[in-house]
């Protein structure tokens, strides 16, 4: 009920409010109206030929922008979740800052303005520079978001693995109607256009049809008319249903929703496919359960769209105040004036002028908060008109296709409102100034108004002063430090600047080009996914609506010589059982189950090492290291994205994409240490067992970011003990 109560209250009835939404119809690649639209992991939409286009070109550009992400970046936090969940899917991405694929592919560097958004977390926080890691393969088939910028990993099919969005498309297709004007139904020769529609009749009339064949008497008076594009709303929500199939098996529709994967799927999916003892759902259901969050969501987000919209009101209304109160005081300065003599009657007219700027001063700032507050009520307008025609859609798996994404992005923009909506007036229509004119007449050649507010007083104190750019912040060294892979940055702004954001920028530790890493008010931000034993240069600037100001002096960071990780129940099965501060594991389940380190490397020597605590039943875990986006639920090494070495009680094997080799000798209990040497230096993978190298070097031409891995089922437990140093045999 309250889904279709809020619906009903928001419901499109023209092209006025199709123009709303335009943004959310127009493809990011060509600009137009979206043509078959596919949607991309990203949670963006561009049409077919598009991305036949984009996969052409970022194939071509796809290895120079791979190793500028390898050349800078670690594997950060932000957006494992969603990598995760794409894994599934046959279509992975990788993701980075903007300004660095722009600087990596056009040389230019992003610009930060007032509207920008902020780019941290929680605190000012900022979980990673980039996004996912890209998989091992340079060449496979990609193709790059071109609102994002994101790279996406495709499968063999390419972009023809990209699910079609059903439910735009059909919107798309519904608002074209709308723009072209409808003709009328009964006119014999050169049809006029419509001029009304008839609900029971069902017929477009023209003026002259309707007086002759539809008149307003008798029965025909109790008939509904409306305007055609009503008309055309009302007949084409008689269309029947559309039935989607699976992208895999063309013949089968989709009847159930995995709840692990977040797609919906079909029968042979479920049953013989990858979605194989996958936790599902009822498409129906789930879609009812999703429309419940999204509209819970929107509800939210409307009442905030409501309050701005009243708040921009009274900003308006504040500008005629504004202008009220100057022509108030202007009158009380010109009443007090002309009881003084000739000398103050020159310093009235100065005094006046003040008066004017102060006027100029407020006027400029309330404008400049109307521009900011509009600006955010628009993008968020468009996103609710957007987000209920999408409520529309019947296809239950057209809509859960996009139903999550469209949740994300009312739960962000209703988190990030405090943030970047502030409804609270700047100034004060009110002036806020004393004239005392009970001195002599040398005092009244001093005389000046008494500042009530100290942010006015920093721009009135000067006749000269204008608003201008703000000086260059100030780095707080004491504040600043360097741990494990991650660096904090703290500053302040300079005492005699107004300040709206701040822009932070890190070179790559090469003493390379410096690259925007936060954007935002904050006055800490935190840098995780660097390289380790590098030394990184910051640099931060202000904004405000005047324009940015200087970078301050930069300051030197150095991320720790040894890499210290843990496992990452974020990331690990759900059987997987954590002890000991994370750094002790086990699993509930007789299957062998993944758990990856929570920290990816990309460059240097690392070694680590694995204590066997209980060892029952002979099984064999497995270790090594494994892409983010490896397969968690059966032994590691058995797909093409982990490579590892499992053991026994009496051998081992090495064993990469289900392919085994090398059998040796020696095998593990309880009490064993197993020890793992990755040198991406050399791109090689060694192991140990109790301090002695078991076998030869296990795999060469390792390249990309990897993290430590584990396979392990009930019968044992493991200690994990990191960032050690590497066996005096390989120190060379």
């Amino acid at each position: 009920m309250q889904l279709k109560r809020f619906a009903t209250r928001l419901r499109f009835t023209g092209p006025s409010e199709c123009e709303k939404m335009d943004e959310e119809l127009r493809c990011y690649a060509c600009g137009g109206n979206f043509k078959t639209p596919v949607l991309l992991p990203c949670a963006h939409n561009v049409c077919l030929i598009c991305a036949h286009d984009l996969q052409a070109k970022s194939n071509i550009q796809g290895q120079f922008i791979f190793e500028q992400q390898l050349d800078f970046l670690d594997f950060p936090d932000t957006d494992r979740l969603s990598a995760a969940s794409d894994g599934d899917s046959g279509v992975s991405y990788a993701g980075y800052a903007p300004s660095a694929i722009s600087s990596a592919s056009s040389g230019s560097t992003s610009s930060c303005s007032s509207g920008r958004g902020s780019t941290s977390g929680s605190g000012g926080v900022l979980k990673g520079i980039g996004g996912n890691y890209p998989p091992l393969q340079t060449d496979s088939v990609r193709l790059t978001c071109p609102k994002c910028h994101r790279t996406i990993f495709l499968d063999d099919r390419g972009v023809e693995s990209l699910p079609r969005n059903l439910a735009l498309e059909s919107i798309v297709a519904r608002y074209a109607q709308i723009r072209n004007r409808m003709k009328c139904q009964l006119c014999e020769k050169d049809a006029k256009d419509a001029e009304v529609y008839c609900e029971q009749c069902d017929i477009f009339y023209c003026h002259a049809c309707k007086e002759s064949c539809h008149p307003s008497r008798g029965p025909l008076a109790q008939h509904t008319l409306t305007i055609p594009s009503k008309g055309k709303l009302a007949t084409g929500s008689k269309a029947p249903p559309r039935i989607s199939t699976c992208s895999e098996h063309k013949d089968e529709n989709l009847s159930m929703y995995c709840i692990m994967c977040k797609v919906p799927v079909c029968y042979l999916c479920q049953n013989e496919g990858k979605h194989m003892n996958h936790e599902m759902n009822a498409l129906g259901a789930m879609s009812k359960v999703q429309k419940g969050e999204l509209s819970q969501s929107l509800t939210a987000l409307t009442d905030r769209a409501r309050t701005a919209k009243n708040f921009l009101i009274e900003l308006k209304n504040t500008i005629d105040k504004v202008e009220e109160s100057s022509i108030d005081f202007e009158a009380s300065l010109v009443a007090k004036f002309d009881e003084l003599i000739s000398i103050i009657q020159r310093r009235k007219e100065q005094l006046i002028h003040q008066v004017q700027r102060e006027k100029d001063f407020k006027t400029k700032m309330v404008r400049n908060h109307i521009n900011q507050c509009s600006g955010k009520l628009k993008q968020t307008s468009t996103l609710l008109e957007f987000s209920i025609e999408i409520m529309k859609e019947s296809d239950p798996a057209s809509f859960l296709l996009v139903s999550n994404s469209l949740i994300d992005r009312a739960r962000h923009t209703e988190s990030s409102w405090e943030k970047e909506m502030i409804l609270a007036p700047r100034v004060d229509h009110e002036f806020d100034l004393t004239l005392e004119s009970g001195p002599a007449v040398k005092a009244i050649e001093r005389l000046n108004f008494k500042e009530m507010k100290e942010f006015l007083q920093v721009h009135l104190v000067e006749s000269s002063c204008e608003f201008q750019a703000p000086d260059p912040p100030i780095i707080i060294p004491s504040e600043c430090s360097a741990e494990n892979n991650s660096v904090t940055i703290a500053w302040q702004a300079h005492p005699s600047s107004w300040v709206e954001g701040y822009v932070l920028e890190l070179d790559d530790g090469n003493n390379g080009a410096f690259r925007e890493v936060y954007c935002g008010r904050e006055t800490i931000c935190t840098v995780d996914g660097l390289h380790f034993d590098t030394t990184y240069h910051a640099r931060v600037k202000a904004y405000n609506h005047a324009g940015e100001g200087d970078y301050c002096d930069t300051i030197c960071l150095q991320t720790a010589e040894v890499a210290w990780f843990q496992p990452d129940p974020r990331t690990a099965h759900q059987d997987i059982l954590f002890l000991n501060d994370n750094l002790t594991i086990t699993c509930q389940s007789l299957d062998d189950r993944v758990v990856l380190g929570n920290v990816g490397f990309s460059k240097g020597v690392h070694y680590w090492e694995v204590t066997i605590d209980r060892y029952d039943n002979h099984p064999d875990p497995a270790f090594g290291v494994a892409r983010f986006d490896c397969t968690k639920d059966q032994m590691l090494g058995k797909d093409e994205k982990s490579w590892s070495m499992y053991i026994d009680s009496n051998r081992s094997w090495f064993i990469h994409n289900n392919a085994h080799s090398d059998r040796t000798e020696g095998g593990i209990g309880v009490g064993s240490v197993i020890g793992v040497l990755l040198d991406l230096d050399k791109q090689t993978l060694c192991f140990y067992v109790n301090d002695r190298r078991q076998g030869p070097v296990a795999f060469t031409g390792l390249k990309g970011v990897f993290f430590p891995s584990i396979s392990l089922n009930r019968n044992v437990q493991l200690t994990v003990h990191p960032g050690l140093d590497i066996p005096a045999g390989d120190e060379e």
